[in-house]
């Protein structure tokens, strides 16, 4: 091999441990003997990435030569092994059943382990059991299920072993594969495969059942728990063990500052289950709200219910804010959720704000019924301003023309600030500048919720005319987040009224993050601040 080459495999590899275009080398290199055809063959392995990756390139030359293949049924690696088959079985218009039948059926002496387990594993991959896979080989299937039948203590010790395996991957096939042939759950297949093991050795098995359960949706904590017996403590114990170390571990960033690291974090719980509960159910109190939403996703699956069920279980009772808005955020990012969030709103027995966040969350359900805007008109005329603030949000994600209009007069004239801060949020939201001015209007004389709105809103929908009363609003409201709000405005629409009100701001206000957005709109604006 040149070095060029060698590089080029080196680096068209897979991760440490992982098959890939160095093993299609290697088994290219042992079972082409050639010389010709394998100087072409192999070269495949760069693209393929694979180590069955040589022998799918073997399918385009013209016949397919056979002595590769029959070595090819050597190979250590079961993939390779199932490539082989199953191109001999196009080559010879067979059913891949069949070949694998009578392969099975075939093999001698010590050759036949290999080929009961290849089919095992096989069959696994399409979710069927040997016998159930070799229905309409013909008598070769029912050889070939029989021998397998027959060494079906062999071919489970020839599964646990690799479980033990070095590469992941590796791991992570044979317990799948293991547990579809055992007809067992995958945490029952590690416990079995831990009798009489080194706890030593325990790592690779926990990391096996982790692979397997997040594949599968699920957590390692309840897999464990629903297979295990009381004869199984010890070596319950051990896994769980393993397992509280690395929750341990993942504390840390928990309560970091960054909260990526801590979305990151509360991801990586999820797979343990129960055994992360404690701190899933901390995390739904966390102020980001993607690291509630998983931390909701978690807890659900350490109860072993879907989203919608252990949402559904809670939203079912009343409770505070703080304990419902997880779930009614996770629930607006799953499908079906329009009705959950409907039902929330229509009972009585939940808090208006309850009930107004839950039409609120209705924008942002992806599965819009035709009926929706029909469902949602009563709850703009509710008696409660909160739930008619929500059902506004709501409504204005969706509704346009002259629909859109009437809601929002409607709402502009509301009584309540509530009703008139979400129309005022809706209008900026949709880009209605009809409503500028109006809105303008409120920056002034509305209530401080209103005001808020109205600073905000004026950041999309501003004219140079409004820069008047933003900077009046900039130099006399009381309220710091108002004010920044309207000097992050100003730097946007400009002028000579914007920029003494800027400078003014950011030489004299009293709080210093009204200051510091001052100066930066200054700067945004081509002004060097003092």
């Amino acid at each position: 091999m040149s070095s060029a080459l060698l590089v080029l495999l080196l680096l068209s590899a897979g991760p440490r441990g992982s098959t890939g275009a160095t093993d299609c080398w290697m088994s290219c290199q042992q079972h082409v003997q050639d010389a010709a055809l394998r100087a072409s063959i192999c070269q495949s392995c760069i693209t393929q990435g694979s180590a069955e990756g040589w022998v799918v390139a073997l399918a385009h030359v013209r016949p397919v030569p056979r002595e590769p293949l029959r070595a090819a049924l050597t190979d250590s690696r079961w993939r390779v092994r199932w490539a082989a088959l199953r191109l001999s079985a196009k080559t010879r218009g067979l059913s891949e059943p069949r070949a694998l039948a009578e392969w099975v059926a075939g093999a001698p002496g010590e050759a036949e382990l290999t080929a009961c387990l290849t089919a095992v594993r096989i069959a696994a991959e399409a979710g069927r059991l040997p016998a159930q896979y070799f229905q309409g080989a013909g008598d070769k299937g029912a050889v070939a299920a029989e021998k397998i039948r027959v060494r079906r203590e062999a071919l489970r010790e020839a599964l646990e072993l690799e479980l033990y395996a070095e590469d992941a991957t590796v791991r992570q096939q044979a317990l799948s594969h293991l547990s579809v042939f055992l007809g067992a759950p995958p945490a029952r297949g590690v416990l079995d495969a831990m009798e009489g093991r080194s706890p030593t050795a325990d790592a690779a098995v926990a990391s096996a059942l982790k692979a397997v359960a997040e594949r599968g949706e699920s957590s390692v904590g309840r897999m464990l728990l629903e297979a295990a017996t009381p004869d199984d403590t010890a070596r319950v114990n051990r896994l769980f063990a393993l397992y509280s170390q690395e929750i341990q571990g993942l504390q840390g960033e928990l309560t970091a500052s960054d909260p990526v690291k801590r979305r990151s974090a509360v991801s990586a719980l999820r797979v343990y289950g129960p055994l992360a509960q404690r701190e899933l159910e901390q995390a739904l109190n966390d102020p980001d709200r993607l690291v509630r939403q998983s931390a909701a996703r978690g807890v659900a699956r350490a109860e072993g219910f879907s989203l919608l069920e252990a949402a559904g279980r809670r939203l079912r009772s009343p409770a505070s804010l703080g304990v419902q808005l997880p779930w009614l955020e996770a629930v607006a990012r799953e499908k079906g959720c329009e009705p959950a969030l409907l039902a929330v709103a229509g009972d009585p027995q939940h808090s208006p704000v309850i009930r107004g966040e839950a039409l609120a969350l209705l924008a942002e359900c992806d599965a819009r019924g035709p009926d929706r805007l029909a469902q949602l008109s009563p709850f703009l005329r509710d008696a409660e301003a909160l739930v008619r603030a929500g059902a506004l949000r709501a409504f204005g994600a969706m509704a346009g023309g002259g629909e859109m209009t009437g809601a929002l007069t409607a709402a502009m004239e509301d009584p309540a600030p509530e009703v008139i801060a979400a129309a005022i949020d809706t209008a900026a939201l949709r880009r209605q500048t009809r409503w500028a001015d109006v809105i303008a209007e409120q920056l002034l004389a509305g209530p401080p919720l209103v005001r808020q709105a109205a600073a905000s809103a004026l950041e999309r929908l501003g004219r140079p005319h409004h820069v008047k009363a933003l900077a009046e609003c900039l130099r006399q409201d009381t309220v710091a987040a108002i004010r920044v709000s309207a000097a992050q405005a100003l730097g946007l629409l400009g002028g000579p009224f914007a920029v003494s009100a800027l400078s003014e701001a950011a030489q004299q206000d009293g709080d210093t993050h009204v200051q510091h957005v001052a100066r930066e709109a200054l700067r945004r604006l081509g002004f060097q601040p003092r």
